[in-house]
């Protein structure tokens, strides 16, 4: 955790945090059911956006018994289980590939490669847990 919750000063800005910070949690919470829908991101997008507005649903979602060890890893430096790791390239790469076979322009298909190639290089470049 920060050692320093800083809320925004601006009502609207952190209603719109607070607003994006639970849509966020929705997806993740969706995402460990279905598997094309990644957790982890969604989870880290909304302890973003709940440190900026919600100090309470900040140490909600990362001291919660099911939904905080997805971004407290993570977020204590500690990294990422090979087994996630395994299965967020696995998908990446699957549905980059079919994306790249169901869209026929080059510029979309070069985008989509470069990205996905950037994200698995920091996804492998990060700490891999031990298994417990």
């Amino acid at each position: 955790m920060p050692r320093e919750i800083q809320e925004s000063r601006h009502r609207g800005i952190r209603y719109l945090l607070l607003a994006l910070g639970w849509l966020s949690v929705v997806l993740g919470v969706i995402g460990i059911f279905v598997p094309v829908l990644p957790t982890t991101p969604f989870l880290l997008l909304a302890a973003a956006c709940f440190v900026r507005s919600s100090k309470r649903f900040y140490i909600w979602l990362v001291t919660h018994p099911r939904l905080g060890p997805w971004i407290r890893d993570y977020l204590d430096g500690q990294g990422i289980p090979l087994k996630g790791k395994v299965y967020a390239l696995s998908l990446m790469w699957a549905s980059i590939a079919l994306s790249c076979y169901l869209v026929p322009l080059p510029w979309a298909r070069a985008f989509m490669l470069t990205s996905a190639a950037l994200v698995s290089l920091y996804i492998l470049k990060q700490k891999t847990l031990p298994n417990p």
